[in-house]
């Protein structure tokens, strides 16, 4: 139901992907069925509201969700054919880092204040490629030049509190892609970066990109990040992609009333408005989800359907897909 255009195998395909946690207060179903494919050289955007379930599908694609209390309880996730969910936890550790490698939100947390930046390099490529002396120090130092770090000679001996936010992400990125990794996650890497920092650390994950053909799955909230940056977008709410297309077709012609009330809390600069939009209501408690759709609260089209049913996937175009009852009925106008 999602397959970009295009011709090649997919490098990803995620089928039915449900991860839940088991709490005091019940079952919380954080990705409820969550499909999508993606291929060499395309960049997936995830977007949705916090707690849409975007961060813990990235999770549990490389089988990283929190135990005891997260579990992955179905579904497939498919690498080249390969389920990683039926893999071993040592099969899985070849995996990450080599084949998926994952760049978090803030490397402040993400790298070792105790290790220099060079060990921590090194321990990646030591471990998956085998390399050690002088051909370990020169994939290391590649690396680092790769994502254009300056003096990377020097920057070996440093630890983490010397270097600056935009370098500290750079660094991180330069691990992840260290091993030359068929898919990258890339989980808010902008987060923490001011605005000139993240135009320049974004172009620089774009030319690494088209160098080596990585797949690069982008989690974020911003929506220019992701008309400037990704080839497709699926749009998460409740913990499953309620719209997924190309970035063109979601942007111009959304489907889905959730996509169109994202947009729509965008700011025009060229509007003088005295409010904000906003999406009224409040998500719903994924211990408690509704049989039908759990945006109907907050829907201004519902239908009397979509408090009891779940919509099926509406094909709007190739590739473009939404569930969504208005769409179904082809009641949703373009917009």
């Amino acid at each position: 139901m999602t397959e970009p255009k295009g011709s090649a195998p997919p490098l990803l395909e995620v089928d039915n992907l449900q991860t839940h946690f088991f709490t005091r207060r019940g079952v919380t179903k954080a990705v409820d069925g969550v499909s999508f494919t993606l291929r060499a050289g395309e960049t997936l955007a995830l977007v949705g509201e916090s707690g849409s379930g975007k961060s813990i599908t990235c999770l549990s694609l490389v089988r990283l969700v929190p135990e005891p209390a997260g579990r992955i309880v179905g579904g497939r996730v498919l690498l080249d054919g390969e389920d990683l969910l039926t893999k071993t936890p040592a099969q899985m550790r070849r995996v990450r880092g080599k084949q998926i490698a994952m760049v978090l939100q803030d490397p402040m947390t993400s790298l070792n204040p105790g290790l220099t930046i060079g060990s921590q390099l090194g321990e990646v490529v030591r471990l998956h490629q085998g390399l050690r002396g002088a051909s370990l120090r020169e994939r290391v130092l590649d690396a680092l030049s790769r994502l254009r770090i300056p003096g990377a000679a020097s920057r070996l001996k440093h630890y983490q509190h010397q270097l600056s936010g935009g370098m500290r992400q750079r660094v991180s990125s330069a691990i992840a892609m260290s091993c030359a990794p068929r898919l990258l996650i890339a989980d808010e890497p902008t987060t923490s970066l001011d605005v000139t920092i993240q135009a320049q650390y974004l172009d620089l994950l774009k030319e690494v990109q088209q160098a080596t053909g990585v797949a690069v799955i982008l989690v974020t909230h911003d929506f220019g990040i992701v008309a400037a940056n990704a080839d497709r977008v699926a749009v998460m709410y409740a913990g499953r992609i309620v719209e997924i297309g190309s970035t063109l077709d979601v942007f111009n012609r959304p489907a889905h009333p959730y996509t169109h009330a994202l947009l729509r809390c965008l700011p025009d600069v060229d509007l003088k408005a005295a409010r904000l939009v906003e999406i009224g209501g409040q998500p719903p408690d994924l211990t408690r989800l509704p049989a039908g759709c759990p945006f109907a609260p907050r829907c201004p089209e519902r239908q009397p359907q979509c408090e009891v049913e779940y919509p099926p996937a509406v094909r709007l175009d190739d590739g473009h897909v939404a569930h969504c009852w208005a769409a179904a009925d082809a009641s949703v106008p373009a917009r």
